[in-house]
């Protein structure tokens, strides 16, 4: 029986219990009732205890303190090197365990527990301290695993936490060390006032990193993909990920984009830097240093959607190849919801990497909020006991611990494939920013602040007076890097062109371009052979002998067959199924991932079947042909903002696959407006980084209330500029076929927003014959297939979406021939070559009319009136009134301000003109 829960229960707590349970067992927990049981029955058969065993108590209240030692010895650590820590009662005094001073020179086998040896109490205790309560302090006792807890005191109760690193080492460490420091001083006096978000009172991050980097390699990593916010980035950009020192001081100097680059650009903090280094072994690696916006932790799980592609791709699913790391503040950590989401993706089939380095830049403050302000919690880092990941604070002012603890976590996390947390303690020299006075909020913490000295004064004192380094060895590589510094800043300033330096992308996205106006004209053919038709429908529709099927489930396969053997016809999700098989079958891979999207929400896809007896999985669309991509989907967990930014993270390293995230209404992804803002519209501009991630948005007015109808197509519309994205809204399954296709069947990559049906997915006048799927491509705008001349026309419609059936079918039912409604398939990029054509063909109609079914504030009416007037077309629109919601609560008046549009669309029309069935 597993009795760990009494490792360090106080004494008198347990005779509490002990008294409970003679009294009445059923009050106590199983666990507790159990360890009594045992306890009655070892004193009702006891003989008296000899002066052997007597002592033998003793032993276990020693093994008691190292396990109190272990486990909050972090509560007392000196890891805090500005001002003293928090008063926390360890509970580590030698009274607590049955001990005393009389103890101290008693010697005890169980020192060999902690790796000593048979030793005295006060040695146990001296060497507990070292391990625990030094520079470093661990949490990481409420593991389950036995496995990690036993290589942790191994690796930190071996050494006391105390690496006896060679001098080459410590020299290293002193270099990169003042790279670190002399570099933000150097940027403190040249440039004096600019926003650099200097990592001055943790620039010990920087040595450690390049340590991390270094044991990385040796355990095998390929490549590290890193995020980070802007605090000490540029320190990391140049020092550790080779961007060059004058490149940066062009950004200083107020470089621009250089002549045929588009785009707007974006501060010096928030760019990107991959490179290519070579470790002191030998070990080549790769450095990813993803863009990131100013939304702190937006770009965590950018980093991860993007490791998993990699790892997936480059690196065969071996997690040890590729490693991520995430940089935290200590006020985003322990306040950005995001930060919650992504914890949750370690252990999830579609979602795990292989173990995250999670790195806590702990400044003690957020821009003005002192560190109380900023959390309830104990540590910054108490999110890591969500999934029992270790945790290291370390005192930013020990250089050699900080090394240490990254070493262990890339060690743990190469053996493990565990998260790690590191919580580097330190300092914010100055304010937020440069221009910033953190004087008037922190008056006290900035006194001793502005007292402190720099950690590479602390160190280099510490090499010398362990004859590692002398002062003048240290004194010439600090003048030998500010020569270098001065010499950089030299030529920049020479350089009265200050082009900046643009990291385009590479290796995987060899062969692709940026996208050219011409691209849009038009979309290209994205047809399909019958043969490679009928070769995805067999797939679909072929069950294996051994796969027990649910009665339903057969049926829904039964009616693909038919529907397209039978009556030459696709629905809306054979259309889609067919659209992945091809491109499946083409070198495709696909990868949809969003809240049951496995099923789909409206029970329409049944991408994978699940067996009537074992549960196991059959997936169709992997079952094609031997030479196929592969097809994955993934019910996420219940979350927007972290799953799409990892669906996006992941299209940016498989550019040649079809990356889908599908959001369960389109309502949701409200939830998610940050990646959309920050990432997906703008990417392309800010750093030159192109996505074809495609977000499938269900929308539509069905009376299912405020949060479950629209997709605030309106929003996407705002964002649109400058050919960033492709905002679409399909009506047949046909077209919705070409527009998959069409993300994959061109030289660049642009973000495609999907407006998708809900009610269309089962409306029988919803279907496309087959032959449109093997002769066409999209059409960006669909004139009425029942108007061939435009003379006997009154009224023109224009209108996207579902509403386009319930406009049809007043018209048909009333044989309205002189009104003609066309269908907006493609809002941006503008077809503006067919919206011409459009045009000229309805010239002599006066009544031109947008018809929808959201409110006149919302949708797609105030992008296509702009876009009428600079045809020279006035044009009115039909809409439900004003709103600040988006839709009715109530069914019965939902319906009736659908059926006040759909009247309104027909009302006053020439009554010259005879009803067809009239």
């Amino acid at each position: 029986m597993d009795c760990s829960f009494i490792e360090n229960a106080d004494p008198h707590y347990i005779e509490t219990l002990y008294q409970q349970y003679l009294d009445d067992p059923g009050q106590l927990d199983a666990a507790w009732v159990h360890f009594f049981q045992g306890f009655q029955f070892a004193n009702e058969n006891q003989r008296p205890l000899s002066d052997a065993e007597y002592g033998s108590d003793k032993t276990v209240s020693v093994l008691k303190l190292i396990n109190a030692y272990r486990a909050r010895g972090h509560l007392i650590a000196q890891t805090n090197p500005i001002r003293p820590r928090r008063l926390h009662h360890a509970n580590l005094n030698l009274e607590y365990f049955g001990l005393d001073e009389s103890d101290l020179e008693t010697e005890f086998d169980v020192g060999r527990e902690i790796r000593l040896g048979r030793a005295t109490l006060r040695n146990i205790i001296a060497h507990l301290e070292l391990t625990y309560c030094s520079s470093i302090g661990a949490e990481y006792r409420y593991i389950s695993l036995s496995s990690i807890r036993t290589w942790l005191h191994e690796r930190m109760e071996g050494i006391g936490n105390l690496p006896d690193y060679e001098p080459e080492v410590r020299t290293r460490i002193f270099t990169k060390l003042a790279q670190s420091v002399l570099f933000e001083q150097f940027l403190h006096i040249k440039y004096v006032g600019q926003k650099r978000f200097s990592l001055e009172g943790l620039e010990a991050f920087i040595p450690a990193l390049d340590a991390l980097f270094e044991e990385g390699g040796s355990l095998g990593v390929d490549e590290f993909v890193m995020g980070m916010a802007h605090r000490g980035r540029l320190n990391v950009l140049t020092n550790l990920f080779q961007k060059k020192f004058e490149a940066l001081f062009n950004e200083f100097e107020g470089g621009q984009l250089p002549e045929g680059v588009a785009g707007d650009g974006d501060v010096k903090y928030h760019l990107g830097q991959s490179a290519e280094v070579t470790t002191s072994s030998g070990h080549p690696l790769h450095l990813s240093l993803v863009c990131n916006p100013s939304h702190l932790e937006a770009v965590a799980p950018v980093v991860l959607g993007n490791c998993r592609a990699k790892w997936e791709r480059i690196y065969k699913r071996d997690h040890k190849k590729i490693v991520p790391i995430l940089v935290h503040g200590d006020a985003a950590i322990a306040g950005q919801g995001v930060v919650y989401e992504i914890a949750n993706f370690t252990e999830l089939d579609g979602y795990q990497t292989g173990g995250v380095i999670h790195i806590v830049l702990n400044n003690q403050v957020g821009f003005t909020a002192n560190y109380r302000e900023t959390r309830s919690s104990l540590y910054c880092t108490d999110i890591a006991k969500v999934m029992a990941s270790p945790v290291f604070h370390v005192n930013a002012d020990d250089p050699e611990a900080v090394v240490h603890v990254c070493q262990m976590a890339i060690q743990l996390r190469q053996k493990f494939h565990t998260d790690v947390y590191i919580d580097i303690l330190g300092y914010r020299r100055h304010g937020h920013n440069e221009g910033d006075e953190p004087r008037f909020t922190q008056p006290l913490l900035y006194d001793a602040i502005s007292k402190h000295r720099t950690v590479l004064d602390i160190y280099a004192e510490r090499l010398a007076e362990e004859h590692v380094l002398t002062k003048p060895e240290s004194d010439k590589i600090c003048n030998d890097f500010k020569a270098q510094l001065q010499k950089d800043l030299a030529h920049a300033r020479e350089d009265k062109d200050h082009s900046l330096d643009v990291d385009f992308l590479g290796r995987q996205w060899e062969g692709f371009r940026m996208s050219k106006e011409a691209d849009f004209e038009g979309s290209p053919r994205t047809g399909v052979s019958r043969d490679m038709l009928e070769t995805v429908v067999r797939a679909l529709t072929k069950v294996p002998n051994t796969v027990s099927t649910f009665p339903k489930i057969k049926k829904i396969i039964e009616q693909r067959n038919t529907i397209f053997h039978d009556e030459g016809l696709v629905d809306w999700g054979l259309a889609e199924a067919l659209a992945f098989g091809t491109l499946l079958a083409e070198g495709h891979p696909v990868r949809l991932s969003g809240q049951d999207c496995r099923r789909g929400t409206f029970a329409h896809r049944h991408s994978v079947l699940i067996d009537n007896t074992d549960e196991s999985e059959y997936v169709f669309l992997n079952h094609i042909q031997s030479n196929q991509e592969l097809f994955q989907v993934y019910n996420s967990h219940l979350s927007e903002y972290g799953v799409l930014g990892y669906e996006f993270g992941y299209s940016l390293a498989m550019p040649n696959g079809l990356t889908i995230w599908e959001a369960q209404f389109g309502d949701f992804c409200n939830g998610a407006q940050i990646i959309f803002d920050q990432f997906i519209s703008s990417s392309e501009s800010k750093w030159q980084r192109m996505s074809g991630i495609t977000c499938f948005l269900p929308h539509g007015y069905e009376g299912q209330g405020p949060e479950h109808t629209s997709a605030r197509l309106e929003r996407f519309l705002s964002l649109a500029a400058e050919k960033n994205m492709a905002i679409c809204y399909p009506t047949t399954p046909a077209n919705f076929f070409h527009l998959l296709r069409r993300q994959m069947n061109v030289p660049y990559r642009v973000p495609l927003i999907v407006m998708t049906p809900k009610s269309l997915l089962r409306h029988p006048r919803v279907r496309s014959t087959v032959d449109r799927l093997e002769n066409d491509c999209f059409q960006e705008i669909i004139d009425d297939p029942a108007v061939e001349t435009a003379k006997n026309v009154d009224r023109l419609l224009l209108c996207a979406g579902k509403i386009y059936y319930e406009l049809l079918e007043r018209k048909e039912t009333g044989g309205l021939d002189n009104v003609s409604i066309v269908r907006i398939e493609q809002f941006y990029p503008n077809p503006r070559k067919r919206a011409l054509e459009i045009a000229e063909k309805y010239k002599t109609v006066e009544q031109w009319f947008w018809v929808q079914e959201e409110p006149e504030n919302m949708g797609g009416w105030y992008f296509i009136n702009a876009r009428m007037h600079k045809l020279g077309r006035d044009i009115q629109v039909i809409a439900r009134k004003k709103s600040a919601s988006p839709a009715q609560g109530s069914m019965k008046k939902e319906k009736a301000f659908q059926q006040s549009v759909i009247d309104r669309a027909f009302d006053g029309l020439p009554k010259r003109r005879r009803k067809r069935n009239a």
